[in-house]
């Protein structure tokens, strides 16, 4: 935990409890894909049935080929490429084209392919016939049947395995050739088989029933909320005040942090969310857990990808102490037009914003400068401050001290001219 002062806005919505529209433009579904329709063919009819501007899916299914396809709706679509590159787990099918003496040779081959393979996508795939290295994570025999030849196997992999490829090379392996009969994906990224799963009839279904009845239920069975493909990223939790500012490019500075998550590394993907449960945004970390708890300014993490709109919270930026402060040190002529460090800026600022990049603590700030600060967490406007007082009396010493000379001076020139006149 970051700090528990926030200033919270009535704007936005629990994902579980947003109104229907906005869940559909903020939903995803877990598609039992049937068999026959290419991925894509399933995607548009899903378009057409719900009537929105935009669907994606979470990679390609051959026509044949069943199961879970992710399908994306409205904003959602926005993480596609995040659940493309995500593992996947298949269970298949495979025919074998002759005799084999014991169902261990089977396995053994099965279990032989395992790590880093080289494949070369099948001629009937819409990919590019060159030679790629997948890595299948782990597999194993389920079942054989030794009259017709036939085993079913379960295979965990990386996105882009070919398990048709990986049958034809089980064939190899034993000497007698196989290809792959059928074959059904079970797990994509954060989804898995399971009672999420609804087929393109419950789609169709669902949107008649809230069509004729103004019922959400049944529609609320099928769509979820985006979230669910976000809940094994680490979180960091933004104050209702910076959520626009993110949605508009800004990065998350530490101000901004309301809580954050143990074993955040930097370079780390995160996702950043609201005080609601909202994810905002995708963003790679720039800040350990560690440093984020000890600093006080600095650049937490960097966006990747937005994934809520504009707007849908207020804007707050420029009306905190440190944007106020910017402002009268820019009147001042202490920053130039940019809010850039100029000469004359005050040490304390150029230490604490000098260098976005670097973390910094305004405790240890102000006792480098040597001021002493009651509270155990200063803020910049009272180690500024100080440092601005500090400057002011240094300037009125100084004043007094060059009047002093100047006095001296003039003493001097006239006891000079009074004993020449002698």
């Amino acid at each position: 935990m970051k700090t528990n002062h926030f200033t919270p806005l009535p704007c936005g919505h629990s994902p579980l409890q947003r109104p229907i529209e906005t869940l559909k433009k903020y939903g995803v579904i877990n598609l039992d894909k049937p068999s026959n329709p290419s991925s894509h063919e399933v995607v548009a009819w899903v378009k057409r049935i719900l009537k929105v501007d935009k669907t994606g899916h979470s990679g390609t299914l051959d026509p044949k080929v069943t199961g879970c396809l992710i399908t994306c709706i409205n904003n959602s679509t926005r993480l596609v490429k995040a659940q493309q590159s995500a593992g996947k787990e298949y269970v298949a099918v495979v025919k074998l084209h002759g005799k084999i003496d014991n169902v261990k040779k089977l396995e053994r081959a099965i279990e032989t392919l395992t790590g880093a393979c080289f494949q070369r996508p099948p001629l009937i795939s819409a990919v590019k016939k060159e030679l790629r290295v997948r890595t299948i994570y782990e597999s194993k025999l389920i079942e054989y049947d030794e009259e017709r030849d036939m085993g079913i196997f379960w295979v965990s992999c990386e996105a882009g395995t070919y398990v048709r490829t990986l049958c034809v090379h089980i064939g190899y392996l034993l000497g007698v050739g196989a290809h792959m009969q059928e074959l059904r994906r079970v797990r994509s990224g954060a989804l898995k088989e399971d009672k999420t799963m609804c087929t393109m009839h419950d789609v169709k279904d669902a949107q008649w029933y809230y069509e004729q009845y103004g019922k959400e239920e049944y529609l609320r069975r099928v769509i979820m909320p985006l979230e669910i493909l976000l809940v094994g990223y680490p979180r960091i939790v933004v104050k209702d005040t910076s959520v626009n500012a993110i949605c508009y490019g800004a990065q998350l500075m530490l101000p901004g942090v309301l809580r954050y998550e143990s074993n955040i590394e930097i370079g780390q993907e995160c996702v950043l969310i609201s005080t609601k449960g909202e994810a905002i945004s995708l963003a790679i970390a720039q800040m350990t857990t560690s440093t984020i708890a000890t600093c006080d300014h600095g650049i937490v993490a960097k966006t990747k990808r937005v994934i809520m709109d504009r707007d849908v919270y207020d804007k707050k930026w420029k009306l905190g102490p440190y944007s106020k402060k910017k402002d009268e040190l820019k009147s001042a002529g202490k920053l130039d037009k940019f809010g850039r460090v100029v000469d004359s800026t005050p040490e304390a600022w150029k230490m604490l914003f000098g260098d976005p990049e670097k973390a910094v603590n305004v405790t240890s700030v102000a006792a480098s400068l040597g001021k002493e600060v009651p509270q155990a967490t200063a803020t910049v406007e009272e180690v500024v401050e100080s440092e601005e007082e500090t400057e002011k009396k240094r300037d009125k010493k100084k004043d007094k001290k060059d009047k002093k000379d100047k006095k001296d001076k003039k003493a001097k020139k006239s006891k000079k001219q009074d004993s020449d006149s002698d």
